[in-house]
């Protein structure tokens, strides 16, 4: 508690290395679910399905902790263990932030259905850009099952994803109340 006339201490260490851990923990277990998620199960990667809600959500619920080089990088990791050309999931990545920011003063406030419905566009319109991009960079037309099985593993795996990094963004809400 500061004394009148003094002005407020600095945070100690442990207060620090707290917020630093607030902060990078979307980011950081987005990272960590995408890696699990490329693991050969002999179905379509889930990679992403987890970036793109990762992305979407924290851009939407906690936009600090999710900055433009956080959805950067999740891009590039999303490319690489994808194997698709380089930018593709870095630019759909990063037009997703972009957007989830422009209207996230009015989905923040909305109920979870809402919310999912707004991200289904989005969804489709990533794995629409995905699917143009690398027809453009490939110079040929690839097969759109596998862009249709992408939306649908997106659309689908969003309220499974969304639940625990709803538990967690209440935690991290509750967490700095109290500090």
């Amino acid at each position: 508690m500061p004394r009148r006339g003094r002005p407020a201490s600095a945070p100690g260490l442990l207060a620090r290395l707290d917020a630093l851990a607030r902060a990078a923990a979307p980011s950081v277990s987005t990272m960590a679910v995408m890696v699990l998620a490329a693991a050969p199960v002999g179905m379509p990667t889930l990679v992403p399905a987890v970036a793109l809600a990762g992305v979407f959500f924290w851009s939407l619920f906690r936009p600090a902790s999710m900055p433009a080089p956080a959805a950067f990088g999740l891009g590039l990791l999303q490319d690489l263990l994808g194997f698709t050309p380089l930018g593709i999931g870095v630019l759909t990545l990063l037009l997703v932030h972009g957007a989830a920011l422009r209207v996230r003063r009015v989905l923040a406030k909305q109920s979870f259905l809402l919310v999912w419905l707004a991200y289904c566009g989005f969804a489709a319109l990533a794995v629409g850009l995905g699917y143009v991009l690398e027809a453009l960079l490939g110079w040929h037309v690839p097969p759109t099952p596998p862009a249709v099985a992408q939306v649908g593993l997106a659309i689908g795996f969003y309220p499974i994803l969304a639940l625990p990094m709803s538990w967690a963004h209440r935690g991290m809400q509750r967490a700095e109340g109290l500090a």
